[in-house]
């Protein structure tokens, strides 16, 4: 099974196109907010948040619960396909309907190996995948840049270096995150290092 989860108007062939509001023809009606979710355990090789995620969990305790969700409703070895407008893009920032900022730095709480990592270090990241009982890695993040600078960095304007520096330090930079999770509900999957192993406490 493969959930487009919060589809508005952008059905994906393949797909059961799931949202909240009927006016845009779902093939499910589902608030995503509200637990438990109507499909079985281990039920769902894909799932996809195409715009959608940071309309939902502005309560942290929603938040847990559609992540605990997510985790239940996936296999192992199941991908998470996450696009989000960049938190501190005006894309973002001008929706009054954005309520929860997205990041890979985020998400990687929701790895138990990094949790691990972090507790054995002594660092102050919080262990979300031990506290909720989830595991996430985080297999790909890509950042889409805004025109602007994407044109300057294809232009050799500005170095790979000097990108980075902006993205950390500036609005408007990344105008979109892509992220891929993969569900981790054995220990014999593959790990992928990716950012969380990088990310300082």
């Amino acid at each position: 099974m493969k959930l487009n989860m919060g589809c508005g108007n952008n059905k994906v062939p393949g797909f059961i196109n799931v949202d909240a509001a009927p006016q845009c023809s779902p093939d499910l009606v589902v608030d995503l907010e509200k637990t438990p979710w109507p499909w079985k355990n281990d039920s769902a090789e894909a799932v996809l948040f195409n715009h959608s995620l940071e309309h939902m969990g502005a309560d942290p305790r929603v938040f847990k619960s559609m992540m605990q969700e997510l985790y239940r409703i996936c296999r192992n070895g199941a991908e998470v396909t996450i696009k989000v407008p960049h938190p501190r893009h005006d894309d973002f920032i001008n929706d009054p309907t954005h309520v929860r900022a997205i990041t890979p730095d985020l998400l990687c709480l929701l790895s138990k190996r990094a949790n691990d990592v972090w507790t054995a270090n002594g660092a102050a990241n919080t262990p979300l995948a031990i506290y909720w009982g989830v595991d996430f890695e985080v297999k790909r993040a890509r950042f889409q840049l805004d025109p602007r600078y994407q044109d300057s960095f294809d232009r050799k304007e500005i170095t790979l270096a000097q990108l980075n520096e902006m993205l950390r330090d500036r609005n408007n930079v990344a105008k979109e995150i892509d992220i891929v999770l993969t569900v981790v509900k054995r220990d014999s999957i593959e790990r992928h290092p990716g950012g969380c192993a990088n990310i300082s406490a």
